[in-house]
């Protein structure tokens, strides 16, 4: 793995680099998925079937398009009780972390005037799942928890079913487990469209929620406003910051869970010890040998891969905060020090025994994330994206007689006469 001196330049080169990685310079699929989303719209039910047949190969039709009760029970004698078990914990953890996001309406009282807040759980949810390279029963629990605990009345689920007709057994069981009202055997693009427009067969949404490929991250951008998502999400990546004290084998295995997400997946080490970059190399050349993904792991860390020396850790802290990584862990001798300068991160990992695939599958806090930078105004996904709010107002005609003036020499001020005269005229 490549290893830098930290400079200026290196700095501004690799968020360069980093950024090529955005979906907002997929361009060159725009076109296609544009034309997927159109198709949905307009042809509805038949499209989403006709692309289904084309891309996932699988024969699926207005009477066989939701997921029977009779094929979750046949997915829960597939799937390992132990993993079921695991399952089963792990959905607790994120139950009780989301929990404590919720927040509740309040209104104050004062001279006649009522002020507040209504909170309102969003009507309808769509999460997206992903089934092409690989089987995320995990993402199925951190998009639907936070949505079930927000009191979403009704939880639709899409996800791309196999040539036989058939979704992930462990997907299924993870969607009954974590309480989504609704399963269709429709992926990518087709699936996106369907959810922001409704067909026959599958129901409008109010928001779109979930990762997937370049064509489902373009297909929810394209139908933003037509309903809300909730992000644009980028490649996976890690950013590990370690001083001498760190144990290079942990810092080098961490390094690699991300870069076995996939070819553009990004793994950095910052840290003040050229000692502990070498090492940490000399361990990421081991492992890369013994992994099963290892083609895909090292096109990653060809690509978007660095070891990064920093003459201290101020100069490496400023670093972590202009990358925004979305999974940060800190492996320093006062991490909890540390923790306090970093600015910009979606989840951070404190301690050499908080391994970056705890968040993602067990430890309770949400592994939907920003990616590509965005951590410096984005969140990880909560409660929060699934409720809205709504503003309260109530004055009694003595408090509105106090400021009525006020109001109308305001609108006056702004041109805007038929405002100042919907005041004036109840003290006529």
């Amino acid at each position: 793995m490549r290893i830098l001196k930290l400079t200026e330049d290196t700095r501004k080169d690799i968020l360069q680099n980093l950024l090529k990685r955005s979906p907002n310079n997929y361009g060159e699929f725009e076109g296609r998925v544009n034309a997927i989303i159109e198709e949905v719209r307009n042809n509805r039910d038949q499209a989403v079937f006709n692309y289904t047949k084309q891309f996932d190969g699988a024969d699926i039709n207005a009477g066989n398009i939701l997921v029977t009760e009779e094929e979750i029970a046949e997915a829960y004698e597939q799937v390992d009780t132990t993993l079921l078990a695991v399952i089963r914990k792990s959905l607790v953890n994120i139950k009780k972390y989301h929990e404590k996001q919720v927040q509740n309406s309040w209104f104050t009282t004062e001279d006649g005037i009522i002020l507040g807040q209504k909170v309102t759980a969003l009507a309808t949810v769509g999460v997206y799942v992903p089934g092409g390279k690989a089987v995320y029963p995990s993402s199925v629990l951190m998009n639907v928890l936070p949505a079930k605990v927000a009191g979403v009345d009704r939880i639709v689920m899409c996800t791309p079913p196999g040539k036989d007709g058939k979704v992930y057994p462990s997907t299924l069981v993870a969607a009954k487990e974590a309480g989504v009202d609704e399963i269709y055997k429709v992926g990518g693009a087709q699936a996106i469209a369907a959810m922001a427009f409704g067909t026959e067969s599958v129901p409008k949404v109010d928001k779109i929620v979930g990762p997937g490929n370049i064509y489902v991250a373009l297909a929810k951008k394209a139908v933003f406003g037509y309903v809300s998502i909730d992000s644009i999400a980028g490649p996976s990546e890690i950013l590990v910051l370690a001083d001498e004290t760190a144990n290079p084998r942990y810092v080098a295995a961490d390094l690699l869970s991300q870069a076995e997400h996939d070819e553009m997946a990004s793994a950095i080490l910052i840290t003040t010890s050229q000692k502990l970059a070498e090492e940490v190399s000399a361990e990421i050349d081991q492992f890369v040998a013994e992994l099963s993904r290892k083609e895909i792991i090292q096109k990653s860390l060809d690509n978007y891969g660095y070891i990064l020396v920093a003459d201290n850790m101020e100069e490496a802290i400023d670093t972590v905060n202009a990358i925004a990584s979305e999974h940060m862990e800190i492996v320093t001798a006062d991490p909890f020090h540390v923790m306090t300068k970093i600015r910009n991160a979606g989840a951070i990992f404190i301690g050499e025994y908080s391994s970056e695939p705890l968040g993602d599958y067990f430890a309770g806090p949400n592994h939907v994330l920003p990616t590509n930078g965005t951590a410096k105004f984005f969140s990880a996904l909560s409660v929060d994206d699934f409720i809205k709010k709504s503003s309260i107002i109530s004055y009694s005609r003595e408090a509105l007689e106090k400021v009525h003036k006020d109001i109308e020499q305001f609108a006056e001020c702004e041109k805007l006469t038929a405002h100042a005269n919907s005041i004036r005229v109840r003290f006529e």
